[in-house]
């Protein structure tokens, strides 16, 4: 195995097509193919599918193409330093389910490293590709939470894809509603006090399933239930048809403003926030510090146990 493999393969896989690749690398398609070919047969495993109507990743070629990256990515910047005597930002990235504090953590710690040596990504996304991006390498560290309900479904898949979930915070759940709602100024709300308001929900499109969706009670028979991509429609919704989610308490008013609250729900329910990371990989500095950011939520929320 060679780093020029390692490139091929990384090639190939971004444009899907071996021609494309080819002419890319500025070598012959032949010559292409059988270095592919050559590297599938040392590591006995088949990297691409190939059918008439192109070429893809196996589930084998997915987990491989993430190490080949780590690998190519670690191996520039040695060699832009040493040998090019040129400076690459060094990048970071994090993946997480629909969470203003985590978003907010992020955007504490881009704040005291900068950007001029740095590249960044944060991936406000749904369950399945918070896992897809840890896994695969795309993203360093994946914030979610796990419960009762689907402790055991996502521990498999954490097992299967080689994660590690690590607990940040225990907390109640919280009804998430705007200060203008007729309920806001509860101290308690129970499932019965709001059946005649929609419940929202993050659309976890062709991976829905309970066990990945964002918020606790989800087999709860919702009378009304609107379901949604994103944190701003969600915002929307609260304020024009008096909506509400459920969430951990985590106020963030930095980002969504002080027109919303979070009242305590009537159920004896826990959730248990933290993140995922791949096994056996040590966390980078920038990672630690987002985590440290994350971790001062600890302290705000009231609805910690």
């Amino acid at each position: 195995m060679t780093l020029t493999q390692l490139r091929y393969v990384i090639t190939v896989a971004n444009a899907n097509s071996m021609s494309e690749a080819a002419r890319r690398l500025f070598i012959a398609q032949p010559s292409l193919s059988a270095s592919i070919k050559e590297l599938e047969t040392e590591i006995g495993m088949e990297l691409f599918r190939r059918t008439n109507r192109g070429i893809s990743l196996t589930p084998e070629g997915e987990e491989f193409i993430g190490y080949a990256r780590q690998v190519v990515e670690q191996y520039e910047l040695v060699e832009s330093k040493y040998i090019n005597q040129t400076t690459i930002k060094k990048k970071f990235s994090v993946s997480m389910q629909h969470y203003t504090f985590a978003v907010n953590a992020f955007i504490e710690m881009v704040k005291q490293f900068g950007m001029d040596e740095y590249e960044f990504a944060v991936r406000e996304s749904r369950t399945y590709d918070v896992i897809e991006d840890v896994s695969s390498f795309k993203s360093e560290i994946g914030i979610l939470y796990v419960n009762d309900f689907n402790r055991k479904v996502l521990e498999k898949i954490f097992k299967e894809r080689e994660l590690e979930f690590r607990e940040i915070l225990n907390c109640h759940i919280y009804v998430y509603i705007a200060k203008s709602h007729p309920l806001a100024k509860k101290t308690v709300i129970t499932l019965q006090d709001l059946q005649e308001f929609p419940c929202l929900s993050f659309d976890q499109g062709n991976n829905n399933s309970f066990y990945f969706a964002e918020e606790v009670l989800s087999t709860y028979e919702y009378k009304q239930l609107i379901k949604a991509n994103d944190r701003a429609t969600m915002l929307n919704l609260m304020v024009g048809l008096n909506g509400y989610t459920l969430c951990s308490g985590i106020i963030c008013e930095e980002l969504n403003g002080d027109d919303y609250c979070a009242v305590k729900l009537d159920s004896q329910e826990v959730m248990t926030i933290g993140y995922i990371v791949r096994k056996g990989v040590t966390i980078s500095p920038l990672g630690q510090k987002y985590l440290e950011e994350i971790e001062k939520y600890k302290d705000s929320i009231s609805g910690a146990v």
